[in-house]
């Protein structure tokens, strides 16, 4: 009788990591940055119809970056839930923190059970607040952590490389354009250049509406870029 081929459980989360982290990595990086007058998102996206940034609920948004059929299907899990909460209680019980903690725990279960492959994934949820201090930006990774983001928020591509052009760049009180403008700047770096058809760009604007979520088209995308 042969022996089962063993490897250790530390082995085994060291693959399933490095097997995540390069698929995310072979996929287009996104940005959300906050400002006094909104949060904008910037995703290099030159798809029409496949979107990276969409609106959950209210004034909340989701973003995600790796593979598209994955991260879809938790958005929709995303918004049933949102809507569900939200008709079974108030509009106003329904919040972000609640949201990333959802989809935190749906990451970490797929990536520590012992199932064919983790998700490829990363998860950004965005919630506009009266002011830029109560803002909140959380970033989820593909095995469930948690991060509490402030300023501007990188996930996908060259993550390291793109927070350290963000850093050099970003400012308080960055204006909506000029926002764009460092972001697809930190995206790209000196050796790529895009223009707005190869760029998704959403806000949630700091409106005091109930519905802060809008795109914003090719032309002022392409305005701001000037």
């Amino acid at each position: 009788m042969s022996m089962p081929f063993y490897v250790s459980p530390e082995q085994m989360m060291k693959d399933r990591a490095d097997y995540a982290r390069k698929g995310i990595a072979r996929g287009r990086a996104l940005i959300a940055v906050q400002t006094p007058t909104c949060i904008v998102i910037v995703a290099e996206n030159p798809s029409t119809t496949l979107r990276k940034v969409s609106e959950i609920y209210d004034r909340i948004a989701f973003a995600g970056v790796g593979k598209y059929n994955e991260f879809d299907q938790l958005r929709v899990a995303g918004v049933r839930a949102a809507e569900l909460r939200g008709y079974q209680y108030s509009r106003n019980d329904v919040d972000a923190r609640s949201l990333a903690n959802q989809y935190a725990q749906v990451l970490g279960d797929v990536f520590s059970t012992m199932g064919p492959k983790p998700l490829e994934v990363e998860l950004l949820v965005v919630a506009i607040a009266d002011t830029q201090a109560n803002d909140r930006l959380f970033h989820i990774l593909y095995d469930g952590t948690l991060l509490d983001e402030r300023r501007f928020c990188v996930l996908g591509g060259d993550a390291e490389g793109i927070s350290k052009r963000m850093e050099s760049s970003y400012r308080d009180d960055l204006s909506l354009d000029a926002a764009i403008k460092i972001a697809v700047a930190a995206l790209t770096g000196s050796e790529r250049t895009l223009d707005a058809a190869d760029l998704e760009v959403a806000i949630l604007t700091r409106n005091g509406k109930r519905r802060a979520f809008s795109r914003v088209d090719d032309a002022a995308v392409a305005s701001a870029l000037k």
